[in-house]
């Protein structure tokens, strides 16, 4: 065996060992939640890394009584209103922003994508003023506002940076079948962004169905709360049931891991192609 041949094979040998280990690193935790949620209480503090001794499915049932099924409906609610409005919102500006001569362009591209640098956290206080002021405090219009408003540059830039690949000659090809600009963009543009549009739609899923910090403040102590917050109200100071705990968190995950695998392909096609523009 050649000298290439052997470093191409410790190569081999070392990505798959790398992979590997990243694999464990990333199931076991959900594996060893979904075994615990189906555990008592006891066996949950006695032996926290053993198998359940049996499925105890009325652990499920007790965390969907206490409430999460209220919180489910609550977070799908939210995170299928703001990611709709996101996309159509971030896909327009992006069609301006690239296909479309308006005056001021570069300055309107570096005032949108200048808000990723702004931080949620910095804005917490004065934002809380504000829809406090515009009674929207403690709303369903709260999350969805800024759920939206700090997605959409982000969106904005993965699929900008995608448009501008695109080739010209469709657009061209578009105006001279008369077709307007509102016409290219829903029926030529948006089709073939569709790999980062799923992209996009799978990441703004994800950030707002995890997302901990406006939920809970925004949606302090009322009937709008959503799975990260409504899973802490599980847990009592005087003794939490931990394995109905657990339950919760297998049932919030459950909807997101299926979304991702059925929509990976084009999700790590569109990053592929969009980030790396």
């Amino acid at each position: 065996m050649s000298k290439t041949k052997f470093m191409g094979s410790i190569g081999r040998i070392f990505i798959a060992s790398f992979l590997l280990c990243l694999a464990v690193v990333v199931i076991y935790p959900l594996l060893w939640m979904v075994m615990n949620g189906f555990k008592s209480n006891g066996d949950m503090l006695s032996s926290p890394f053993s198998w359940p001794r049996e499925l105890n499915w009325q652990n499920y049932v007790k965390a969907w009584n206490r409430g999460v099924s209220s919180y489910l409906t609550i977070s799908i609610l939210v995170t299928v209103t703001s990611t709709l409005t996101t996309i159509l919102i971030s896909a327009w500006a992006a069609y301006g922003l690239t296909r479309v001569a308006i005056p001021f362009n570069r300055l309107m591209t570096t005032l949108v994508l200048g808000g990723l640098m702004l931080a949620p956290a910095v804005a917490l206080v004065p934002l809380v003023k504000l829809f406090q002021a515009l009674g929207l405090y403690n709303t369903y219009w709260a999350l969805l506002i800024l759920y939206t408003a700090f997605r959409i540059p982000f969106c904005t830039f993965l699929i900008r940076s995608y448009m501008l690949d695109l080739p010209r000659e469709v657009d061209e090809a578009a105006e001279m079948d008369g077709a307007s600009p509102a016409a290219t963009f829903w029926r030529v543009i948006l089709p073939m962004c569709r790999p980062i549009i799923v992209s996009a739609v799978v990441l703004n899923v994800l950030f707002t169905w995890n997302e901990y910090l406006f939920a809970m403040v925004f949606t302090s102590g009322g009937d709008f709360q959503t799975l990260p917050v409504g899973l802490t109200s599980l847990m009592s100071k005087n003794g939490t049931d931990y394995p109905v705990v657990f339950a919760g968190m297998v049932i919030a995950a459950i909807p997101v891991v299926v979304l991702f695998f059925a929509s990976q392909r084009y999700f790590i096609r569109g990053l592929a192609d969009g980030m790396g523009k």
